[in-house]
């Protein structure tokens, strides 16, 4: 379970409609307005574009999904001139806007990829075990049956947190020399046949795996905190960040950027004074969840939460990962055979 969060649903299913999550509050921390310009790096469904245009205010809206950015052509010819659709990571809304008065990111996976049992990202129907969100590249199945050991288990046990993350990723290794892993339900049948289920368990054993490779394959942490110091170079002064995550690996890495980049000090009373830095960002409220009345009309916004901040006038700081804590996990862009790990 991702501390603080819960377990993820939409590993194995989720709902058959699509709504954006913590809407009023997001429109609220974006505060767009008519001559604005917001740039949603998550379009999806469009929900928060949607309501981002009923505003007076344009949208460059992205999305790595060619479905996304497809079906939403038909909101773009009805925008008037004032949406721009863009398909490409959110970690590269720097070189597609030179400034903007607002950044949405909504982190995590659409009902629309869920509900495709094609795409591979749910065992609740079958289908390829693919989980691409720019359906191209490492899919979860090159994952699943070329990687070492040593490297599964630290992918199942960091971004599933998956307790038995050793015994699944040797289960795998002996299986898959035998009959490689092709199709969801084969994989997820099988981890619950070597691991078990008890019946007060409230979700399927195969649940964080799947978040796991998700997460791994599409490499979702490095793209948001790439997508971080990108709106921090394009932000205007003034300008409104609004990110809803969903798990707590997610929400570390949002909050830890908003505290550093609003921190002025050098971070140290032993460095030289011409190091001193300037606060980029200023945080607007805490961290803000759902209400019930939200949860029971959309159950999908349980475990979301809401952190915004206001950009100052400084200049923008070098990306620097190490504020993130994050750990080294194999490269996602290296073949299988030439991966690093350790059995």
């Amino acid at each position: 379970m991702m501390a603080g969060y819960g377990d993820d649903p939409h590993a194995a299913g989720g709902p058959a409609r699509h709504i954006p999550v913590l809407l009023a509050k997001v429109m609220e921390a974006l505060s767009p307005k008519a001559g604005e310009l917001i740039v949603d790096g998550t379009f999806g469904a469009g929900g928060y574009t949607k309501a981002i245009l009923a505003s007076g205010a344009s949208v460059v809206a992205m999305d790595r999904d060619p479905d996304a950015i497809a079906a939403g052509r038909v909101l773009d010819q009805q925008s008037g001139g004032k949406l721009r659709l863009v398909q490409a990571p959110f970690s590269t809304l720097d070189e597609h806007v030179e400034s903007a008065d607002g950044v949405v990111l909504d982190i995590g996976i659409s009902s629309m990829q869920i509900d495709q049992p094609e795409r591979g990202f749910s065992f609740r129907a079958d289908g390829p075990l693919d989980m691409r969100m720019a359906q191209a590249g490492l899919s979860a199945a090159d994952v699943v049956n070329s990687f070492k050991v040593g490297d599964l288990a630290r992918i199942f046990g960091f971004l599933g947190e998956e307790r038995h993350a050793g015994r699944i990723a040797r289960m795998i290794e002996s299986r898959r020399e035998k009959h490689p892993f092709e199709r969801t339900l084969d994989l997820a049948d099988a981890i619950e046949t070597h691991v078990g289920r008890a019946p007060k368990d409230k979700i399927h054993p195969a649940t964080r795996v799947f978040q796991a490779l998700r997460i791994f394959v599409n490499d979702e942490l490095g793209e948001l905190a790439k997508a971080l110091f990108a709106a921090e170079r394009v932000l205007k002064p003034g300008g409104r960040l609004a990110v809803v995550t969903f798990h707590s690996l997610e929400d570390r890495i949002v909050k830890r950027f908003i505290a550093d980049r609003a921190d002025a000090a050098t971070g140290s009373r032993h460095l030289p004074e011409a190091q001193a830095r300037t606060a980029t960002f200023k945080k607007a409220g805490s961290g803000v969840t759902p209400d019930e009345a939200e949860i029971s009309a959309n159950p999908r916004a349980r475990s979301a939460r809401l952190r915004a901040a206001i950009r100052t006038e400084a200049p923008p700081r070098a990306g620097d990962f190490s504020i993130f804590g994050l750990p080294k996990l194999p490269d996602p862009k290296l073949p299988g055979a030439d991966r690093p790990g350790e059995r």
